[in-house]
């Protein structure tokens, strides 16, 4: 498990994350359903997952903030660790229904978690329907992204029901990047100062400045005001998101999944002259332009946004941008939709390159929580719902002894009217749709129009 190197200092995005919890409704907390053949050995299960903290140095860390918060959060080792309180199993009352185990989920995930701890959970739920089980996972964002979520899983995954156990595993060697030590006070004086230091006096005052009014920015001349002119500008988007019937925002949620044939999928992408991801929201927006005009609501488009990895060699826990997107959803061939929605995404991913999540949260590192909360509070109103698609393992795979069937993603909300995450599993695209339900108020209605959204697109 050494591949997996994570930094003592939160970086901006992840300190970004952090500090945007000060408005619930803008949690980065994301989570999985994953479905099981039958109850897992939830002894096996826990001291597997005792291995896996002991060997991953982050699962048994906590964050610790700054005085005033003038410097990155930083994680340090939870001196109360408790594998107890991280790994948990309970019974579904009868008749042990999936609806019973997604509501659940819904909940569980929506929960926040004690900042004063590792940020993560695990919950099997025992007692299904056939005597099936489910694993229910929630993870902040600041430790990884989906991607990374996904490599990480599979320390708790084996390739056969009946594999052994692993030897326990010794503590990992801290690398330069990670300090095995407390917090002292040097340290947090020493954090302080650099922290104050990420960006020199005058460019902070310039950034604030430039936010309150962007027509000062100069003229493009230089790489520097090039990606600075890119985040004010993706700052100062302050359009409205579209949808007439998607207006409210709430923190109930409600969890529904689909499922479509990957390599159906796959080939109509192909044939359309584009990718996999670009079905995947072109299938999002077939459905959304559906569900507004079958409750009497046809709206010509909407405002998505799209994650895209960054991920490099030297990428640290997490490593994506996110791409807002102008998807069309007036009636038109499902094909037709494809081609607008190519285009637009590679736009997107075009502009997004001045203004990644990354170099957006250094610059806004600068400002006030207060300032920051209120800016993402007016970007969440710009979207009308949001996108992810994650890669999963194209094989079988097990855990304590049971075969995992599926695995839905739960990706946060943040503001939205829903978020669609898709993950690919054994030839299936398995999909969570995480929804506000002050926003969509018949979500079976839209998973329907999600189900034929993929049957359409399979058969262009």
């Amino acid at each position: 498990m050494s591949e997996f190197r994570f930094d003592r200092a939160m970086s901006d995005a992840e300190g970004l994350m952090w500090r945007l919890e000060q408005d619930p409704h803008l949690s980065s907390t994301f989570g999985t359903v994953t479905l099981l053949d039958r109850a897992p050995d939830f002894e096996s299960f826990r001291r597997r997952m005792d291995y896996v903290v002991t060997a991953v140095p982050r699962l048994r860390q906590r964050v610790v903030t700054s005085p005033g918060g003038l410097a990155p959060p930083v994680w340090d080792d939870d001196p109360d660790f408790d594998i107890d309180r991280h790994v948990r199993r309970i019974a579904c009352p009868r008749p042990g229904t999936l609806r019973q185990v997604l509501d659940l989920a819904a909940q569980f995930v929506a929960d926040p978690l004690d900042r004063a701890r590792p940020l993560w959970q695990f919950v099997v739920v025992e007692g299904m329907r056939g005597g099936k089980a489910a694993i229910l996972q929630k993870m902040h964002h600041t430790i990884t992204d989906g991607e990374r979520g996904v490599e990480l899983s599979m320390q708790f995954y084996d390739l056969e029901r009946d594999a052994p156990e692993p030897v326990p595993a010794e503590p990992a060697v801290p690398t330069d990047r990670q300090q095995a030590r407390p917090l002292t006070t040097a340290d947090t004086i020493a954090e302080v100062i650099a922290g104050s230091m990420r960006l020199p006096i005058g460019i902070a005052k310039q950034v604030r400045g430039l936010l309150a009014d962007p027509t000062g920015i100069p003229d493009a001349t230089s790489s520097a005001t090039r990606t600075l002119r890119g985040v004010v500008a993706e700052l100062s988007d302050t359009l409205p998101a579209r949808s007439p019937l998607w207006t409210q925002r709430s923190l109930h949620r409600h969890l529904e999944v689909a499922s479509a044939p990957l390599d159906e999928t796959k080939r109509a992408a192909e044939r359309l002259g584009g990718t996999l991801n670009t079905a995947f929201v072109t299938a999002a927006a077939h459905a959304a332009a559906e569900y507004h005009s079958e409750m009497g609501a046809p709206v010509e488009s909407l405002r998505a946004t799209m994650a895209i990895s960054t991920r490099s060699d030297d990428s640290g826990s997490n490593a994506f941008s996110m791409a807002r997107i102008l998807v069309p959803t007036r009636t038109m061939p499902i094909s037709e939709r494809f081609e607008a929605i190519r285009e637009a995404a590679l736009m997107a991913r075009e502009a997004n390159k001045s203004a990644a999540l990354e170099t957006l949260a250094t610059v806004t590192s600068v400002l006030p929580g207060s300032v920051i909360t209120r800016l993402a509070q007016q970007q969440a109103r710009t979207i009308d719902f949001a996108t992810s698609n994650v890669k999963g393992a194209p094989f079988p795979l097990f855990t304590a002894g049971a075969e995992v069937i599926q695995i839905y993603p739960i990706g946060p909300v943040i503001g939205t009217a829903f978020n669609l995450t898709l993950l690919s599993y054994r030839g299936r695209l398995d999909m969570g749709i995480n929804i506000d339900t002050a926003a969509v108020t018949e979500p079976d209605r839209l998973t329907a129009c999600l189900h034929r959204a993929f049957v359409e697109l399979a058969r262009s």
